[in-house]
């Protein structure tokens, strides 16, 4: 076993896996030799069901938080839950399993058997001129915000779609994840190529025209975020591809090959994973880093909790570290015994889970963090930061909400519980940005699980104001990306039924709100349309993309929908769940539409990723590209 494997399997009596997915396994402390009798099950042909049934069922069978059900593991393929066992997050679980074991697994939820044929055996490659790299076709857009201030904005100059074309789009082509449940990777354009990631690790380089693959990039682990295309000025500079993974680690790839140029592991933390996309600017990589650690905390035999928030500033060329800044600035220590006598360690959390934003103006980074893990909280969870750009020093903290500590463990009220506290889990989820009004003044732009859009002062630090969008809750509220216009901010709402009771009626839907005041100029509440779908949740949980006349959002219930950016109203839709025929001729539909993942028009085409198998949404594995057709 591997010394991350082994650190994995002490730090997690739980793990993470399907997105989110918990699973019983060993103690935090113990033997390798204990763990893997963990492991020992019935044999013959019922050793699927006996592993599942005695170290999966506790939490896949009782309606906690974030974790697929029964059912929906039912409609996975045998290989994404094969994958998830054996290089995905649910590895630790699967220590002492054998090969045959975690077949079984697979088998049994799934009832189809296992394939055996390697994946990049169903993909359609590029030969000849598909393969040539396009020296003339520079990144599209300013990294995952597409602007500067990642204000999620495209000009008239970069897309054709307009309101009174938009009923022309057709769909062009579009390419199958195998064996995916997922797709949340933004596209990225670049030299002629659609760069992506996948739910199983593997980087993938499409040609734009056509979908077929140019090359394949192996990480350790899920790519959940867009890849980052460096500029070049010659055929030899430049054209590198910038990506995480949920192992930790940071990679830079040469664009036009895939070669590895450098590979660097960011985080001393077993859980520690990359789940934004890192920011690109002069020549500095600055990658933030969030965990999964909170999860395991179901278990109240696990010791909750030591992770804490970073961001690591790496020469983007060598990958060597500049500086990094932790959000709790020591790190955790011992508290307590829980009420049934296992260690409490703390603080701990304050992930960042959002991209960086740079203003080169004030020589400031900025960035979000969520809640924190465990007790004693911090002044630094569920805050809005301001660093030097150079040194990773603060020069002022915003915090949003004060002692906020929660883990999964606060389902039920469980003994990793920080009860003392005001467990609620908001954290800033959105990416942060930069937006600057007509008439020059600047706003820095967040949004939090609470259904709260605050804009701050970003000289001061001061809230400038606030509007509560939505009613927030454990799956409500802003999740992933906002996108400004012209003194225009808009909202993507999620307000997912949690099975709480909220404190306000749920509003998910899409809001527009005055970037100087955050006054509603409009409302688009969603209309629940999922006809009975399984899994079909009435949410915009997506990040969004605004055009000047356009706003363009996934929804959780498997529609795109393309808004007027002046009224709100629904101009077009189309309903990404249904099969389509992708370029290497499998038959593939999307699910739900959400994470960092935004529609993305540029030239006459649209991108768009559909497929979110994570807290009971419809699974699905698909890029769909679509043209304006005449």
């Amino acid at each position: 076993m591997s010394t991350r494997l082994k650190k994995l399997a002490a730090a997690f009596g739980l793990a993470l896996g399907m997105s989110l997915s918990v699973a019983q396994a060993a103690p935090a402390s113990g033997s390798d030799n204990q763990f893997t009798k963990m492991w020992a099950g019935g044999a013959g042909e019922n050793e699927g069901k006996t592993v599942f049934d005695t170290r999966c069922a506790q939490c896949h069978t009782q309606n906690v938080p974030k974790v697929p059900d029964v059912g929906l593991l039912k409609m996975m393929s045998p290989k994404s839950i094969y994958n998830a066992l054996t290089i995905g997050p649910m590895q630790p679980q699967a220590v002492g399993l054998t090969e045959d074991q975690k077949r079984q697994v697979a088998e049994y939820l799934t009832g189809r058997q296992l394939s055996t044929s390697p994946a990049s055996s169903r993909l359609k490659m590029c030969k000849g001129k598909h393969l040539k790299f396009d020296e003339s076709d520079q990144p599209f857009g300013a990294g995952w915000g597409l602007t500067p201030g990642s204000t999620h904005f495209v000009n008239d100059s970069q897309t054709a779609l307009r309101k009174d074309n938009v009923g022309r789009l057709k769909l062009k082509w579009a390419f199958a994840y195998p064996d995916g449940v997922q797709a949340r990777s933004q596209p990225s354009l670049a030299g002629g190529a659609v760069y992506v990631g996948g739910d199983d690790g593997t980087v993938y380089a499409l040609d734009r025209e056509t979908g077929c693959v140019r090359w394949t990039f192996s990480a350790e682990a899920e790519v959940r975020h867009q890849v980052i295309i460096s500029p070049w000025t010659d055929e030899k500079s430049g054209a590198v591809a910038y990506f995480g993974d949920l192992n930790g680690n940071a990679f830079a790839v040469n664009a036009r090959t895939g070669a590895l140029i450098w590979k660097k592991h960011l985080h001393e933390h077993a859980a520690a994973g990359v789940t934004a996309s890192p920011l690109l600017h002069n020549g500095v990589l600055y990658v933030g880093m969030s965990s999964l650690e909170n999860g395991p905390a179901v278990d109240p035999n696990f010791v909750c909790c030591t992770f804490r928030g970073v961001v690591v500033a790496l020469d983007a060329a060598t990958g060597d570290e500049r500086w990094r800044f932790y959000t709790i600035d020591q790190p955790a220590k011992l508290q307590s015994k829980s009420s049934v006598g296992v260690d409490r360690f703390g603080p701990s959390g304050a992930s960042v889970w959002g991209t960086p934003v740079a203003d080169d103006k004030r020589g400031l980074l900025y960035l979000g963090t969520g809640q924190n893990y465990s007790a004693p909280s911090t002044k630094t969870s569920d805050a809005m930061f301001a660093l030097d750009l150079k040194t990773g020093k603060v020069k002022w903290t915003y915090q949003a909400l004060k002692l906020d500590a929660w883990n999964t463990g606060c389902w039920g009220h469980g003994p990793n519980c920080p009860e003392k506290e005001k467990p609620v889990d908001f954290d800033f989820s959105t990416g942060l940005m930069l937006v600057t009004s007509s008439n020059g003044r600047d706003y820095l732009v967040g949004g939090q699980k609470s259904g709260l859009l605050t804009a701050v002062d970003p000289d001061t630090g001061k809230a400038v104001w606030t509007n509560k969008v939505g009613a927030g809750g454990l799956l409500g509220g802003l999740h992933f990306g906002l996108a400004a216009g012209k003194d225009v901010v808009y909202a993507p709402v999620a307000d997912i039924n949690d099975d709480q009771v909220p404190s306000e009626p749920r509003k998910p839907g899409l809001y527009a709100l005055d970037l100087a005041t955050g006054a509603f100029l409009w409302k688009a509440p969603l209309k629940d349309e999922c006809a009975g779908r399984p899994y079909c949740r009435v949410a915009n949980s997506a990040a969004v993309t605004a055009t000047p006349d356009l706003v363009l959002a996934g929804g959780v219930d498997g529609y795109l929908r393309i808004h007027d950016a002046k009224t709100g109203e629904v101009v077009w839709k189309y309903d990404t769940t249904q099969e389509v025929k992708t370029v290497s001729g499998e038959v593939a539909h999307g699910g739900s539409m959400s994470g960092g993942s935004a529609p993305i028009p540029a030239g006459k085409d649209l991108f768009v990723n559909s497929g979110y198998a994570f807290a009971a949404s419809m699974p699905g594995n698909v890029l769909l590209v679509f043209e304006l057709g005449r």
